[in-house]
């Protein structure tokens, strides 16, 4: 017979081997490691694309930033979005339809007659449409030769197209989009385009997508790429068989496979570039400064030990060009030269000032061209009372009507070119750069543009009329005509050669290194062809060259 004592003994017991139990599960529990429970490492919801999934992982978009502490996987949270087409047309799942992904998924015949068209608006899932539908200016053309380069394998495919909203964080922005580049995708979104697992190869007829946008910044350039998972470790942006059509308020990718595409906003020029640019032209500007100052010294001095140097203009314009680009280059120090813009109205006086030296250096040199055009290209008939007052009025005169108008529009004020962080590269005292656009454009793109039209042209006719000169031709047979050649370089200087180089900036960037070094370099130019041209002997240089005739008296003044 068991005793209540017996009893109690073995309940004690049973107690003792349960609390133990229990303590060696905790300790089991605690030796094993932990799994992971942050979703942007990309693990928890890899290969799920259910809604809950896809908008639980769609929040580290804005979680993984740069600012943001917490620990992201950006190559397994890509990969995720990139095999989510696959899943689309692995599962056939018809649409999908959340504030940060639109998707469709369609069944396409291999032997279609015309190329597809699908619309892509940002806040609509894509559908198929017509060619005569304006209403969709986003869209992407998949031409019907991709489609019957597969019949051979199948008579349907299954398409799969994406507009993902990839947000302001680290994701899909590749290595080369740091945070000093203001490089960005534009309105943060991604068009994907997939044939799920079929191996698509390049395509015999590139594809079109088109984005719409509004206005570009001045300083602001678009390029069409596509996500390359073979680059680096998480891949990156490329522009390898893409092109880039720019339009007013469109731009038209056409790229020859399927994937991921976006339009990158990148700066013309990068906070790098500016300031090497701002270096070499520091330099080239203080060096032109020196040689400007010592041309007006040089001619003060011809001037007082030559009697009949007061009374001929052609080195009264140079030295007026030579004091107006010495005025540009020091406006230029004073505006660069500071690590803060100004206040206001400061700032709107030295943006007046810079804009007003700049226009005088291109009036001066287009008077240089009309005063080559009368000695050298009309000759006779060339006498004006008080000639070099009225080129003087105009020189100066000019320009300054021009900056009131401009200045009366309140079109001066701060200008800056902004990196993503909204830092600034560059910033100057100039015109404003969102409100006096079309003042910048007509005041200083549509002047230079004048100027260099005559300048060029007038040129290229002393140019022509120097090398058939009879005393150029007769020893033609001898070989270059070198005399000739360094007599059109000098001139060059005077009309500002040095300048038309910007239009060849879009070109590239060296060619906008060509056009900084050279241009800054104005005044050196100036003072060689000053310092040939009338010291030490006028007689050796004007003996020499086919151009005599431009330190003639034609046009004498008579003031």
């Amino acid at each position: 017979m068991v005793t209540p004592r017996t009893l109690e003994v073995l309940l004690l017991s049973l107690l003792l081997l349960w609390a133990s139990g229990m303590e060696n599960s905790r300790k089991e529990l605690k030796n094993e490691p932990e799994q992971p429970r942050n979703v942007c490492l990309g693990l928890i919801n890899k290969g799920q694309y259910e809604s809950f999934h896809l908008g639980n992982t769609a929040k580290c978009f804005s979680k993984c930033t740069q600012s943001n502490t917490e620990a992201c996987d950006l190559e397994n949270l890509q990969r995720y979005w990139l095999k989510f087409e696959d899943h689309l047309v692995e599962s056939q799942s018809g649409i999908v339809n959340m504030s940060f992904l639109k998707a469709a998924v369609q069944n396409v015949s291999t032997n279609i007659s015309e190329d597809l068209l699908f619309s892509l608006t940002p806040s609509q899932v894509p559908r198929q449409m017509t060619e005569d539908e304006h209403d969709h200016p986003d869209r992407v053309r998949l031409p019907r030769s991709l489609f019957e380069s597969l019949q051979g394998n199948r008579s349907e495919v299954w398409l799969a197209i994406t507009i993902l909203d990839i947000g302001p964080g680290n994701l899909f922005k590749g290595a080369q989009l740091s945070p000093e580049d203001s490089s960005h995708v534009l309105n943060n979104r991604l068009v994907g385009l997939s044939l799920g697992r079929i191996p698509v190869g390049p395509l015999v007829e590139p594809l079109e997508i088109t984005f719409s946008h509004q206005h570009l910044p001045p300083n602001m350039a678009l390029s069409c790429v596509f996500w390359d998972v073979t680059k680096g470790s998480t891949g990156r942006w490329s522009s390898t068989g893409c092109s880039t059509e720019l339009r007013a308020k469109r731009t038209i990718c056409r790229c020859n496979h399927l994937t991921f595409f976006a339009l990158l906003l990148r700066p013309i020029l990068d906070q790098a570039t500016v300031q090497a640019l701002v270096r070499i032209s520091r330099a080239g500007c203080g060096a032109s400064m020196i040689f400007l100052a010592s041309t007006v010294i040089l001619y003060a001095a011809l001037r007082f030990y030559r009697q009949r140097f007061k009374s001929e203009d052609a080195p009264k314009i140079h030295v007026a060009l030579s004091i107006s680009l010495f005025l540009l280059n020091l406006a230029f120090f004073i505006n660069v030269e500071r690590d803060r813009v100004p206040l206001d109205t400061v700032c709107w006086i030295q943006g007046a000032i810079f804009h007003y030296f700049l226009l005088c250096t291109f009036t001066w040199m287009g008077l240089e061209a009309f005063h080559l055009y009368l000695v050298v290209i009309k000759v006779f008939n060339t006498y004006f009372g008080h000639y070099f007052l009225k080129l003087s009025l105009v020189g100066w005169g000019l320009p300054a009507l021009i900056v009131i108008g401009t200045g009366s529009a309140n079109s001066y004020g701060r200008y800056a070119i902004y990196d993503k962080m909204n830092g600034t590269t560059l910033q100057l005292c100039w015109f404003h750069e969102k409100t006096a656009l079309s003042a910048l454009y007509i005041t200083v793109h549509g002047y230079f543009l004048v100027t260099f039209l005559f300048s060029a042209v007038v040129l290229g006719l002393v140019a022509w009329k120097i090398f058939t000169l009879p005393s150029a031709t007769v020893g033609r047979e001898q070989g270059l005509n070198w005399k000739g050649v360094l007599t059109v370089l000098g001139l060059s200087s005077l009309v500002g050669v040095t300048w038309w180089l910007a239009i060849l900036t879009p070109l590239g960037l060296s060619t906008i290194y060509v056009f900084a070094l050279f241009n800054s370099l104005q005044g050196v130019f100036i003072f060689c062809w000053f310092a040939t041209l009338y010291f030490p002997s006028r007689g050796a240089m004007s003996s020499s060259s086919g151009t005599a005739r431009v330190d003639q008296v034609h046009t004498t003044s008579h003031e």
